[in-house]
């Protein structure tokens, strides 16, 4: 990591000058201590230990790590810290310390939140291949290859040999390299929280870009890993380096409130006590200070700050029913803000986060906030992964060939190494990588064969096609969430259950508008990558996006959606009785078809006999257009004419209550078939032109034809068409629903003018 130092200093308002955030919680609780680096400098100048001792300088790491592992094997940390101290030896820090504080303190850090012992033996080493003769091979050959694989992983480019593409270059390695064990981007996560402490001798300029890539990256990947400890400390730190003004502010607002003689938290701390006390329940009650940059944020969403702003309570308890218990009595015995209650026990947030949050408000209208969680959540919670240990040694319990699964690896991490690939420059990579890290919450979508897919917060069904499908979701028509239709610009929700409809068409294209709807960089790379290679079907959409058509019958206009080639205009059917006679004033009826006006008049669904009024005209309503074999019915109208409706026409039963009355008709032979169909279908290039061509090989004659704008993605087209004879009326509505992208096809619903 070559990290230039400075000398570890006592915090202070000015950036330049912190080793470390000024810890809030300093005046309540006995501050941690810190590494001495001087006295481990010292130590390392004397040389390694005796065979077989472990050296005086990693006793601060021994003494952490027996902690949390007490069977613990040293002796690779002692063989590790003897290469790595011979290794960079005569290597010195800026600050003028031997350069093996640094692996030590990172080694430190992760000791402290409970690393298992390969990953210290690989912090230990984690420069010596970058900055030292030390080969990877070597390595190998002495700590074996999950060492090597860690050390490797952190291991940065050579900026001779990748130039300005170098960071972004190593941060893809390193992402792969997580992609196959987290614990390599623990290392790094410590590495970069220790020389963010020691930044100050750095140039202003160079903080700053430093600080900046820990803000836009390392910051949102320690949250993604659940590593809240090092998270919280790099965000302070941060807020130093690039809001110095506003972290002295901060800073100030802490220290005043430190001073206070009441702390309306202790006393709410102690009323906890004494209800769990009386409940019998066995519990911790710690308070947790709020770090630097929350107190920030609270003061900017809150204003004036009073004293139960600057900390939350902490309940610690031994299984995970007690949480429960715990926040039944405070919601008994104290007054409940319901509005602040989450339960991340029974839905866990995707980092292994695990609490109870509530909050009670005092007698003053303060309000407290209270994390209701068992000791190993507290754990998980401060240290995320490192919390794990291997995640990938088999477990226990497991089958001798099992292995552990690992939690990060299905959700975010998945979705970031599948784009990645993608990422046509080191350039695109590194912007879109900020882009995505700072998505701040991740969703979980089923898929109808019982899997899951983990998105970002906003994902839509295209992204959930990309994930699902990688770059065959091309071929995506459309998508039920829930059980019901939606297009794919639909926006997910937590819990959604989704299933995305594929056409078959194996040249299927995706359409320009997705990129509109696309959130998620895997699904955004894949679009424009599809559009980069076809820049004739590309240009093409572009233009039939900025055209609407108008050479359809009766000047009927096309909308955007309708893409490609259209075959030729059908040839309108010959209507003679609608030229020579004048339409119902109310709009609901249609003349009959061609031919001389006589009882039993051949209507343009087929003959229609009138036996009340044989010497009637028969006319078919434009509300339902009835066809044959539909259940029908008549009403005499103006000019002496039948009007002739399906019998489950909405103007039928206003008609009948009316006081009309309805006049007998009957189909006699059926011959010819005028029909008006309405379908729905997704937007996709070529439809229109598909979905005519298909009607055109049944035979239909499209007489009039309506396409609306798209909404939504959906597009609704309304085809009047004249059949050779009612009876192929399904086979036709079954060769239009096969069509890519059509998800429904039915007869036009009866409309509610009256007749």
């Amino acid at each position: 990591m070559s990290a230039e130092a400075t000398n570890p200093v006592t915090p202070g308002p000015m950036p330049g000058a912190v080793s470390g955030p000024v810890t809030p919680t300093a005046p309540r609780r006995k501050a941690r201590p810190r590494i001495d680096l001087r006295r481990l400098g010292r130590a390392a100048l004397l040389g390694p230990a005796a065979r077989g001792r472990l050296p005086d300088a990693i006793s601060h790491v021994v003494e952490a790590h027996r902690a949390h592992h007490p069977d613990a094997d040293l002796e690779p940390l002692r063989r590790a810290y003897i290469l790595a101290e011979s290794s960079h030896r005569g290597q010195m820090r800026k600050s003028g310390e031997p350069y093996i504080t640094h692996p030590l303190a990172v080694t430190l850090i992760l000791a402290e939140l409970g690393a298992e012992t390969t990953t210290l033996t690989a912090s230990l080493l984690h420069d010596t291949v970058e900055d030292t003769d030390v080969t990877l091979d070597q390595v190998r050959e002495q700590f074996g290859e999950e060492v090597r694989y860690l050390v490797d992983g952190v291991t940065k480019l050579e900026k001779v040999d990748y130039g300005a593409a170098a960071e972004p270059e190593t941060f893809r390695k390193m992402l792969v390299a997580t992609g196959n064990d987290v614990r390599v981007m623990s290392i790094k996560l410590a590495d970069r929280l220790h020389n963010m402490r020691t930044l100050g001798v750095m140039r202003p300029e160079k903080q700053e870009r430093i600080a900046k890539v820990t803000r836009d990256v390392l910051i949102p990947l320690a949250e993604r890993l659940g590593v809240q400890a090092l998270k919280t400390e790099l965000e302070d730190l941060v807020f130093a380096i690039l809001h110095p003004e506003e972290y002295a502010h901060t800073r100030e607002l802490i220290v005043r409130n430190a001073d206070r003689a009441d702390d309306p938290l202790a006393e709410v701390a102690d009323e906890v006590r004494a209800v769990l006390r009386e409940a019998g329940i066995t519990a911790e009650v710690l308070i947790r200070p709020r770090h630097f940059v929350s107190v920030h944020r609270v003061s900017r969403k809150r204003g004036r700050l009073r004293g139960s702003d600057f900390g939350r309570l902490l309940v610690l308890v031994n299984e995970d029913a007690d949480c429960y218990g715990v926040l039944g009595e405070l919601h008994t015995c104290m007054t409940p803000v319901v509005s602040e209650f989450k339960d991340f026990i029974a839905v866990p947030k995707f980092n292994l986060y695990q609490s109870l949050h509530t909050a009670v408000a005092r007698a003053d209208g303060q309000v407290v906030e209270v994390l209701i969680r068992t000791h190993q959540m507290h754990k998980v919670a401060e240290a995320g992964v490192v919390a794990l240990g291997n995640p990938y040694a088999p477990a226990p319990d497991d089958p001798a060939d099992g292995e552990r699964v690992d939690p990060t690896r299905p959700g975010w991490l998945s979705r970031l190494l599948d784009w990645q690939e993608a990422a046509p420059d080191p350039d695109h990579f590194w912007s879109t990588l900020r882009e995505d890290l700072a998505q701040d919450r991740e969703i979980t979508v089923f898929r109808p064969d019982g899997g899951t897919l983990g998105l970002p917060e906003g994902a839509t069904c295209v992204d959930a096609a990309y994930a699902q499908y990688g770059e065959d979701a091309h071929a995506c028509i459309g998508a039920r969430v829930n059980g019901r239709l939606a297009t794919l610009s639909t926006v997910l929700r937590d819990g959604d259950t989704v299933q995305l409809l594929m056409g078959q068409d194996p040249a299927s294209e995706p359409s320009r508008e997705w990129l509109e709807h696309a959130h998620t960089p895997a699904a955004r790379i894949a679009i424009q990558r599809w559009l980069a290679a076809h820049p004739d079907q590309a240009e093409a959409q572009e233009h039939e996006a900025r055209t609407v058509e108008t050479d359809r019958p009766s000047g009927d206009r096309l909308s955007r959606s309708a893409r490609g080639r259209l075959p030729a205009a059908p040839r309108p059917a010959t209507d003679r009785a609608t030229q020579s006679r004048p339409a119902d004033p109310s709009g609901t009826d249609t003349p009959a078809a061609s031919g001389p006006e006589q009882p039993g008049t051949r209507a343009a669904g087929g003959d229609v006999l009138t036996d009340d009024l044989p010497d009637a005209t028969v006319r078919l309503a434009r509300c339902c257009t009835p066809v044959p074999p539909d259940e029908i019915t008549g009403f005499a109208v103006r000019g002496g004419a039948v009007t002739v409706h399906r019998v489950e026409c909405a103007a039928v039963a206003r008609m009948k209550d009316g006081g009309r009355a309805e006049v007998g008709v009957r189909w006699g032979e059926a011959t010819e078939c005028r029909v008006t169909l309405v379908a729905e279908s997704f937007v996709r290039p070529h439809l229109l032109a598909d979905l005519t061509e298909a009607m055109a090989l049944e035979g239909a004659e499209i007489v009039s034809a309506t396409v609306e704008p798209p909404t939504q993605q959906q597009v609704r087209h309304t085809y009047t068409v004249q059949l050779p004879d009612a009876a192929h009326l399904p086979v036709l509505m079954r060769a239009m629903r096969n069509v890519a992208g059509v998800y429904d096809v039915s007869r036009a619903q009866p409309q509610t003018q009256s007749s």
